[in-house]
């Protein structure tokens, strides 16, 4: 039986939800409704020095806070969120997006999601501030915990940013409840899919190398579904590549259903949400090695190595003989949810705030 502290309240930064889509988003939205869910008793803000757009939530004590008031304010890291959590009488602050406020006033915890920022500048080329500021941020132990969505990510933050092994703690993240098997009618020709955003991270122009060899001996066509970054350079157009852009939520779910596997060959990743959402409804996924994938994956996925495009065309080759894993990747997406998300982050909550008080 899990115990937690009596209710507390708790500031979430909001900022990315100034992001349509994407996996930073989709955490900050998943995981503040599901702990106003889970824990009625505790108040949960979610502050920006930017407008968002407030998830809907059948909670009443999931909130919305205000942005930058006076000039001042909109020093908002070192003044204008101090402020704003004051007049919320807030008690605890959770960076959900690689950042802490600069004045230590209360216990707090950052999700530091990847370290792809740090690996290779160019698959984050807009994370300049993120390079430079959290370093110093975890250096200076203004993050009281930190929390990873892997071990792998776990393992990887300790030993580059030297931190304390008892201060980092891996959280899994998990699929929308809305990702389920969906019976789709057959489509007029079969397709691969990839979700996600269009990024070089991803590795997308392989997998269309890949899917082009492919496509010399079977009728099978490459959707790539996904906001596209600035920095992506997109395919050119040819018979059988469909590139739809961002899609809503509601869609997805038929579209990882329909497809005759989910392909993800991504070059690096912290957890890798559209793997777990296209197992969640029962697609068979086809992605890389990656140790965050793999131990998401459980053994429930085709995975071959990132740059090996022989290997990922084999692979996507050989997908119709793969039939017995879908059956596997759904057991394995039951072992993910995010009450349980939300249970494990209140948890590293009270232990922060253990931890502050020493």
């Amino acid at each position: 039986m899990l115990s937690y502290t009596s209710a507390v309240t708790i500031a979430l930064d909001a900022t990315p939800l100034t992001v349509p889509t994407g996996g930073v988003t989709r955490y900050t939205l998943e995981l503040a409704g599901a702990l106003a869910e889970r824990f009625p008793e505790d108040q949960y803000w979610l502050l920006s020095d930017q407008p968002f757009t407030m998830p809907e939530s059948r909670s009443g004590n999931l909130h919305c806070g205000e942005g930058p008031r006076t000039f001042v304010a909109r020093k908002w890291w070192l003044w204008g969120l101090e402020q704003e959590m004051t007049r919320r009488g807030v008690e605890l602050f959770h960076g959900t997006d690689y950042s802490v406020p600069y004045l230590p006033r209360r216990p707090s915890v950052m999700t530091l999601h990847d370290l792809s920022p740090w690996l290779d500048p160019a698959w984050q080329p807009e994370a300049q501030r993120v390079r430079r500021r959290t370093p110093r941020l975890l250096r200076l132990g203004l993050a009281t915990i930190v929390i990873t969505c892997t071990e792998a990510v776990r393992r990887a933050a300790i030993e580059r940013f030297r931190l304390a092994a008892d201060r980092v703690v891996a959280v899994a993240l998990a699929a929308s409840k809305q990702f389920r098997p969906v019976a789709v009618p057959p489509p007029p020709v079969p397709y691969f899919l990839f979700v996600g955003t269009l990024e070089p991270r991803k590795n997308i122009a392989r997998l269309v190398e890949a899917w082009r060899e492919v496509r010399k001996t079977q009728l099978v066509d490459l959707v790539l579904a996904g906001r596209a970054r600035a920095d992506f350079t997109p395919p050119a157009p040819e018979p059988g590549l469909q590139v739809l852009g961002a899609v809503s939520e509601e869609k997805l779910a038929p579209l990882y259903s329909g497809a005759l596997a989910c392909v993800y060959p991504s070059l690096y990743e912290g957890f890798g949400l559209p793997v777990l959402e296209a197992m969640q409804c029962g697609a068979l996924v086809i992605t890389s090695r990656d140790p965050a994938i793999m131990e998401v994956t459980g053994g429930a996925a085709v995975h071959v190595e990132a740059t090996d495009t022989c290997a990922l065309v084999e692979a996507l080759r050989s997908a119709a003989s793969f039939r017995a894993l879908r059956e596997k990747a759904i057991e394995r997406a039951r072992d993910f949810s995010w009450r349980h998300t939300a249970e494990r982050t209140r948890e590293v909550y009270d232990q922060a705030r253990r931890v502050f008080q020493k």
